[in-house]
């Protein structure tokens, strides 16, 4: 097995560095007023496609003489993208585009690598990217996937550097993990975490990574990135880039669902958890945090609140793309019988949009179990369909999605009427000062839920804390904060953070999910179309 992943590990190697120097003949080639999107799969549907056909369309707004090509696998055609596209994502591309097939795109597919999985799929990028520039050497090269070991050879072959960041390929993460002596990150076999010997063996491998994906990001014009826990990655990696990273959030498709009413009016109170059936999605500690609320005192007490948590539904929604997958789904309905809430549980598997839309609108929240989410495209789109989003405590939800309002007057009146609520007594949401009544995140910071299932934005030592209700928020800055979901880590914080949605008063959610509507239009499409077209300014073709 050893011998031949190194015979492998030999070959790529001896490949890149052919193409690095064959990169040099590469420099008086370059077309003029071409912009090339690096993206192999580019029909695969998901949210870093979506990312994909919004930056091209973004190309095409800002640019009048552009043409773009697209780097993808063999056998697919333009015309065929661009309906996958409108379908798909609801992105209209009017200009035409071109395609430059791949035929070795399995060089970066991670089953191909049983071992050394990180620095062979790196070269496999490296020969692809090649393959990919002995086509086409284009002005721009955008890189829409993450594989930045292509990048020295665009660069040295005459071509601007663009890379669109959704998570590192390393992380200063993965090395604190392997150093700490974890078997259940980063792929860190027990064996090696238990041998002293082995761990540094790989932490000299990571080590070697990462000054690799330094040194590569450091030939880039721009870097832009998806959160603020990717671009503090990012700028810790690529210290030596001529500019900092950029943020531009990615595009949600918020705008649909933003229409679902925020009065869900119920026949039955139900959760709902859209998450792609993966071990990294943590459904178990839905699962577990589900059946502990169902199992607390106030469950068991005879009241109306009461009755709503026994009655209350998990609704778990979500893809399977193969046998792994059904065998992954298969395990969790049988975990959810082992802890007795199997008849409270409903699984819902490959569903269409329009089914997906339905039951977000009747939701009254929504379950994120992810630790370190670079983004969560999902918790916006809870908050977008008026969801109250329960989310993981860490990277993308903590940092940027589930943050407090600061509202002034105006804003809280705005807030209380999209949530149809009267001026008066509980349901006033005071505050002052400010132009269109929304001051924004209060102070960047996210709130966390504490034992007495209050939350408070974290770090406000001592500060009055602020319950999801109650007078609507409390004062920060002159401004009103309003509430716009809760963060959890653990299964006891998960569970109260539940049962305080479930019994929560109707009117207090209704303030609630009009904070998280309102918060969710950050991240829509024409914001990212704003953003990484401004980022762009001075790198496309006039």
């Amino acid at each position: 097995m050893y011998t031949d992943a190194l015979d492998s590990l030999l070959y790529l190697t001896a490949a890149a560095l052919a193409a690095v120097i064959a990169s040099v003949l590469l420099a008086f080639c370059v077309l003029m007023g071409v912009v090339a999107f690096f993206h192999p799969f580019a029909d695969g549907g998901g949210g870093g496609e979506r990312v994909l056909w919004c930056a091209v369309k973004a190309v095409h707004d800002a640019s009048k003489t552009a043409k773009v090509v697209i780097y993808c696998r063999e056998g697919l055609s333009a015309a065929a993208l661009v309906e996958d596209a409108q379908r798909r994502f609801n992105i209209r591309i009017d200009k035409p585009i071109q395609v430059v097939p791949l035929r070795r795109v399995g060089l970066i597919q991670p089953e191909r690598y049983p071992r050394l999985t990180l620095v062979r799929q790196a070269l496999g990028s490296v020969a692809l990217g090649w393959e990919a520039l002995r086509q086409v050497v284009p002005e721009v090269y955008i890189d829409t996937t993450g594989w930045a070991f292509p990048y020295p050879l665009a660069w040295r072959a005459g071509a601007a550097v663009v890379a669109y960041v959704h998570y590192p390929t390393i992380s200063s993460d993965m090395l604190a993990a392997v150093w700490a002596g974890s078997a259940t990150a980063v792929s860190n076999d027990a064996d090696i975490a238990e041998s002293p010997i082995k761990t540094a063996a790989k932490l000299l491998y990571y080590g070697a990574l990462a000054g690799w994906y330094a040194g590569c990001g450091a030939v880039t014009r721009l870097a832009a990135v998806n959160s603020s826990w990717t671009r503090r990655h990012i700028a810790g990696l690529w210290r030596l880039a001529r500019r900092p990273p950029v943020l531009v959030y990615p595009p949600v498709d918020t705008a649909e669902l933003q229409t679902l009413p925020l009065d869900r009016k119920l026949k039955q109170l139900y959760l709902v958890s859209v998450n792609q059936f993966r071990p990294e999605k943590n459904h178990r500690l839905q699962l577990e945090a589900f059946a502990a609320a169902k199992r607390s005192p106030a469950a068991a007490a005879p009241t109306l609140a009461g009755a709503a948590l026994r009655e209350a539904r998990l609704k778990l929604v979500g893809g399977v793309r193969g046998p792994a997958d059904e065998a992954r789904l298969a395990g969790l309905k049988a975990y959810a019988a082992e802890l007795g809430i199997a008849d409270s549980c409903e699984w819902i598997v490959n569903a269409p949009f329009s089914e997906l839309r339905q039951l977000l609108g009747g939701a009254v929240a929504g379950l994120h179990t992810m630790t370190d989410e670079h983004f969560g495209i999902s918790v916006v789109e809870y908050m977008a369909a008026g969801c109250v989003p329960i989310a993981h405590n860490s990277a993308g939800p903590k940092m940027d999605i589930v943050l407090p309002l600061l509202l002034d007057a105006q804003g809280a009146a705005a807030l209380a009427a999209a949530a149809g609520l009267g001026r008066g007594g509980s349901d006033s949401l005071g505050g002052c000062g400010g132009a269109d009544g929304l001051l924004g995140p209060a102070a960047d910071s996210p709130l966390v839920l504490d034992a007495g299932a209050h939350v408070s934005p974290a770090g406000a030592a001592g500060a009055g804390t602020c319950q999801a209700g109650g007078g609507g928020g409390g004062a920060v800055g002159g401004g009103a904060v309003q509430v716009t979901g809760f963060l959890a880590t653990t299964v006891d914080e998960y569970a109260e953070a539940i049962i305080k949605v479930l019994t929560m008063d109707q009117r207090e959610r209704l303030r609630v999910a009009a904070a998280a509507q309102r918060q969710a239009g950050r991240f829509s499409t024409e914001r990212f179309l704003q953003d990484f077209t401004a980022a762009l300014a001075d790198v496309l073709p006039p």
